[in-house]
């Protein structure tokens, strides 16, 4: 999982996409981060809501980022999309949880995801993510998304990396204990 979140625990304002904090810290070096994230990935995972933002925006772009953004296969999750006509996008509407037990036991599928807090609450809830990557933004939002869900359960993380940025932000990167890189 991937994903930036204020100081307060936000990964988006009040309102869906409301993300323009994320300009406080993007910059050459976060840049540069994104695209060694991207060109990792073999399969982008996707909520509904993070799904139509991003369909919404990267068909229309031009570069590096857009053209891979377009090529790469992607899942989306959703009970309530009709269709997902953006490219290589395959509709998942029932069970996340046993489609990306599935993905993960093919060999050589690094899979990644993108905002989607529901989507991620519900992969967490069933151990299904092995890395947290955030990067912490020194920015207290006051109010909007919480990318980590109230759950019934504790999870206890272990650092594997910690690395500042020009702009403040920082990087972290987890793994549930337990789980190997």
């Amino acid at each position: 999982m991937w994903n930036l979140i204020t100081l307060d625990g936000f990964f988006e304002g009040p309102k869906s996409w409301d993300i323009d904090w994320h300009e406080s810290v993007w910059g050459e070096d976060l840049e540069q981060l994104s695209l060694e994230q991207l060109r990792s990935a073999d399969m982008l995972l996707f909520g509904r809501v993070t799904y139509e933002g991003m369909a919404s925006y990267w068909p229309s772009q031009k570069g590096d980022i857009a053209d891979f953004m377009n090529k790469i296969p992607k899942v989306v999750f959703s009970r309530t999309l009709k269709k997902a006509d953006w490219s290589n996008t395959k509709l998942v509407r029932e069970n996340a949880e046993k489609e990306v037990t599935r993905l993960k036991a093919q060999s050589g599928k690094t899979l990644f995801i993108f905002g989607s807090a529901n989507l991620s609450s519900t992969l967490t809830r069933h151990h299904l993510i092995d890395e947290y990557r955030l990067g912490l933004v020194p920015l207290l939002l006051g109010g909007g998304n919480l990318l980590f869900k109230t759950s019934p359960e504790r999870m206890k993380l272990k650092l594997i990396e910690a690395r500042p940025l020009k702009s403040g932000c920082v990087i972290l990167r987890y793994q549930p204990e337990g789980k190997q890189s």
